[in-house]
This record gives structure tokens, sequence and C-alpha cells, in this order.
């Protein structure tokens, strides 16, 4: 496969269309102080997308009814212990994906 300049192109304006939105704010902000409220509502934010990714994977919205998946809510209950109990994101990821792969496995 040749590399072409329209593919390059396209490439370097597919990175700048990701990098913009992440730097721009940043460079807008940069110099100015924000409100504590502000702060603490950008705070929760992370915590919201998380929670929000973790919950649709937990149900199946095909057909007319939501419903649980049973496999990913079990694999669920002992990762969200161990992120409760140690508070560490690498053993909370590696119980989440060792009970994944023993329910996909073994079940």
């Amino acid at each position: 496969m040749m590399t072409t300049l329209s593919m390059v192109l396209l490439i370097l304006g597919c990175a700048f269309v990701t990098w913009a939105p992440r730097v721009i704010p940043f460079i807008l902000v940069r110099n100015i102080e924000l409100p504590n409220v502000v702060l603490r509502w950008l705070q929760f934010i992370p915590v919201c997308i998380l929670s929000a990714l973790v919950f649709q994977s937990l149900l199946n919205t095909e057909g007319k009814f939501v419903t649980l998946n049973w496999e990913s809510t079990i694999a669920f209950m002992p990762t969200l212990l161990v992120a409760i109990w140690t508070k560490s994101l690498s053993k909370t990821v590696v119980v989440g994906v060792l009970t994944v792969a023993v329910l996909r496995n073994f079940f």
C-alpha cells in the first residue's frame, strides 16, 4: 500500500481534530483562576464518566426491555469490593480482568 499525500493529510487532520478539543480548554483557562465551585464540579467528571461506562456495560438494551447482563454483573461485584477495599486502580483492573476471564472460560 502506497502512502499518498491525501492519506498523510487525512491522518494529520484526524490528529488535530483529536488533539485540539483536549488542549484548547487548557490554553484558554491557563491564566484564569477558577472558582472553587467549578473546581469541585470538575473533580466529579472522572467518576461520572467511569460510572456511566460501568453501568452501561451492566445492562442489556437489546429487545423491548432493559435487563441485567449477568456475566458483567457477577464480574462487577468482586471488582467493586476490591476497588472499595484497596482504592488501587491496578488491583481493581487485575481483579476485574481475571474475574471476566474465569467467567468466560469456565462458565
